[in-house]
């Protein structure tokens, strides 16, 4: 039991109200600042972004548009064309334009293809990013696969093969790594499920986190986008948001048959990036940006290693395996969740994202994104201090009673 003053409870109850208006989704940095400015927030480590990729941007940002005044051009022309930025994309990525649809972030993404191309029953793994329920349309089946707390929350090939062979869905979603447990499926065993599971019209896999996942000691990028010209059932999303540090700019694509492409852009979904997005990903493409990107990836991967390494030395929460830039943590007996983020938030300015509207845990759980070095430092000591005193208030109930 987590013990609050009188005027941390009125706070609290603030924090609680703002996660109800903001539903199965994190309130804002900004909102929080606005509408809870006596909070002092040090850590942004609930939106879950790559803070080196973030500078790195503004540096191009910087000596490119601001300090030569092509901001002005950004602002007042209008951004190309959706088919025009992914011809932006293709030779970068290796893949055929028309395969291309790119998104006012991966969510807009997400919504189209469930909403157009979903017509009879869903499977989604659970826990998962709620918007894949949210999004499927009345009379619509959904039904849930459940990651096993026994396995991690990680995903069991074989068992998932064999579950969506018995429920014949016409559309499944896999994340990997996934949200919130950055659980990763093996290239290989994606293939494989790929392949088994080719009477499926739709098999969406949600790579918006793939960055920060590796299968070599050179933590070279894996992605399944190529093979969607061999299986036209296969839809690849990528968020820009995450990796590159941008969710600002509200930016992402996918990768599919090019019918669902036409399909889409003949929905309202013609012009939907704007200039500063447009700026992104021609910045994305050049050879240049992204030989310093790679560095900065790789950086952030180490750095986040040793984050979880330490993590895991706390005691009274158990940190979940994880390769993805952040963290699912389950809580002692005793710790809800909601306490424990609002702690966080008011005694060390800390922001991190409860998880007890996720469908699918077991248990008090919260989850905690990687950031710089220093405030990842920050974090540790902070997390330490609030354990160690939680374990001196469960000893002094004990002697009490």
């Amino acid at each position: 039991m987590i013990k609050f003053t009188d005027d941390e409870l009125k706070v609290v109850k603030k924090i609680e109200q703002l996660k109800d208006e903001a539903g199965s989704h994190a309130p804002s940095f900004f909102t929080f600042k606005q509408k809870l400015p006596e909070i002092d927030i040090k850590v942004d480590a609930c939106f879950l972004s790559n803070p080196y990729a973030t500078d790195l941007f503004i540096e191009y940002f910087n000596k490119e548009i601001l300090h030569t005044g092509n901001i002005r051009d950004l602002l007042q022309s209008y951004p190309s064309q959706n088919g025009v930025i992914a011809e932006i994309l293709a030779d970068f990525l290796k893949i055929d334009s028309k395969r291309i649809f790119i998104g006012n972030g991966a969510i807009e993404i997400i919504q189209a293809v469930i909403h157009n191309f979903t017509k009879e029953k869903i499977i989604i793994t659970i826990p998962t990013f709620s918007s894949y329920y949210e999004y499927v349309k009345d009379g619509i089946e959904v039904v849930y696969y459940n990651l096993a707390k026994e396995n991690d929350y990680n995903l069991d090939a074989d068992q998932y093969i064999t579950f969506v062979k018995q429920h014949r869905p016409d559309t499944i979603v896999l994340i990997n790594p996934n949200n919130p447990n950055g659980g990763y499926t093996k290239i290989a065993d994606v293939q494989r499920i790929i392949e088994e599971l080719s009477f499926v019209k739709n098999i969406i896999i949600d790579e918006s986190f793939i960055h920060f996942a590796y299968e070599s000691e050179s933590y070279q990028l894996v992605s399944l986008s190529h093979l969607v010209e061999q299986h036209p059932n296969l839809i690849v999303l990528k968020s820009m948001s995450k990796d590159f540090g941008i969710a600002g700019i509200r930016a992402g694509y996918g990768v599919m048959r090019k019918e669902y492409v036409d399909t889409l852009l003949k929905n309202g979904y013609l012009w939907n990036s704007n200039g500063l997005a447009e700026y992104f990903f021609r910045l994305y493409t050049r050879t240049d940006f992204a030989y310093k990107y790679d560095k900065v990836r790789i950086n952030y991967i180490i750095e986040t290693l040793e984050f979880i390494h330490e993590l895991q030395q706390i005691p009274m929460i158990k940190v979940y395996p994880s390769m993805a830039n952040f963290v699912l943590i389950e809580l002692a007996d005793g710790i809800q969740s909601t306490d424990f983020v609002s702690k966080l938030l008011i005694s060390y300015g800390i922001y991190v994202r409860t998880c007890d509207d996720k469908i699918g845990l077991k248990g008090q759980y919260i989850r905690l994104a990687s950031r710089s070095k220093e405030e990842n430092d920050y974090i540790i000591k902070s997390l330490k201090d609030c354990v160690n005193t939680q374990m001196k208030l469960a000893i002094a109930n004990e002697t009490v009673h």
